[in-house]
């Protein structure tokens, strides 16, 4: 039985969870305030550097182990998705480990983690290839995503399924039950507007929060023994990050970062943002040829805030009466893994 289903939110889950479902033959309508081509802060998708970076423990990996498997086939057989593959290298300090050991970083940055098993390439390095300062790393095929492609050619594929895309903000999630395109009342919501659950009527999640990521784009390529790197905490800074990633098909390298959780403001910071080029240019000189930050080619300074969630992921459904229902996605994964049947 074909669903008639609206989705809420234009951002990766949303247009992910739009494209599976219209696949399997279901009316699909996507709502959105923001669209791809949007460049504003709550629209957290395309400021994305983005990698894969596993932060469930082993017990909870059971959607990234999924969505990994999507993610490699989609970057081996759609090229124009503006996704390739490229070696992740990871830096750990013994300081953060002990500073953080119940911290979700902990799961990501752990000795012998449960994901090596499904990455290929995943090796420990040797003290050779450290950088200065850091005691361990490892290093496995990951990808790089430049979610300046990635996002359109969702909508593409969207569109090229039946997906109907409408702009507009809601009030009430109830309200989506009459924004089909159909003229039908949606029998099915999906809720994908991240951060948006914090003030939207009927969800109000009141464990949202903004995790403020402040970013720089750069057109220097990442040099070759660290293409794509992270690295825990620094040591100046609570709340920020090192990470330096470049995106596939000409999309620039992204350096970061920040998670500051709680923090609403939408632009860049100019001290943080200095913060962040001068750490990866210690880190990686041949980055910039050398010359220190002024040898960084600047394209943008960004922010974006990523939709975190204090009691962790939610995918749920709720009966709204007798002819709806709304299922939830708070998800990190770049392809959720989505199953439709009906109520």
């Amino acid at each position: 039985m074909s669903n008639t289903i609206v989705v809420v939110g234009a951002g990766v889950i949303g247009l992910t969870s739009a494209l599976l479902l219209a696949k399997e033959d279901n009316s699909v309508t996507v709502v959105g305030k923001h669209m791809p081509g949007d460049y504003d802060a709550e629209y957290a998708s395309p400021w994305a550097g983005a990698n894969v970076i596993p932060l469930s423990t082993e017990e909870g990996s059971r959607w990234e182990r999924r969505t990994w498997v999507a993610l490699k086939k989609l970057t081996e057989e759609n090229p124009e998705a503006g996704i390739h593959f490229q070696t992740t290298h990871i830096l750990r300090r013994d300081i953060d480990m002990a500073r953080d050991a119940s911290g979700f970083s902990n799961h990501f940055y752990q000795h012998n983690p449960w994901y090596k098993s499904i990455f290929n390439n995943f090796r420990d390095n040797s003290s050779s290839e450290l950088a200065p300062g850091y005691d361990s790393g490892f290093q496995y095929q990951g990808v790089c995503i430049n979610t300046a492609i990635y996002l359109p050619w969702l909508l593409g594929q969207c569109l090229k399924h039946g997906v109907v895309v409408k702009r507009g903000k809601l009030r009430n999630i109830n309200e989506a039950k009459f924004l089909s395109h159909t003229g039908r009342t949606a029998n099915i919501i999906v809720n994908a507007t991240g951060l948006g659950s914090l003030k939207l009527g009927g969800v109000e999640d009141s464990t949202m929060a903004p995790s403020r990521g402040q970013i720089v784009v750069v057109r220097n390529e990442t040099p070759k023994n660290f293409p794509l790197l992270m690295c825990s905490s620094p040591l100046d800074g609570s709340g920020e990050e090192i990470y330096a990633m470049q995106r596939a098909a000409g999309g620039g390298t992204i350096l970061g970062g920040t998670y500051d959780i709680g923090n609403w403001n939408s632009q860049p910071d100019p001290n943080t943002a200095l913060r962040i080029m001068q750490r990866i240019v210690d880190l990686c000189p041949d980055i910039a040829g050398g010359k220190g930050i002024a040898g960084l080619d600047i394209v943008r300074h960004g922010v974006g805030f990523r939709p975190w969630r204090r009691e962790g992921l939610r995918l749920e459904e709720e009966k709204l009466d007798d002819q709806t229902w709304s299922w939830v996605a708070h998800l990190r994964d770049l392809s959720p893994i989505v199953k439709v049947s009906s109520h």
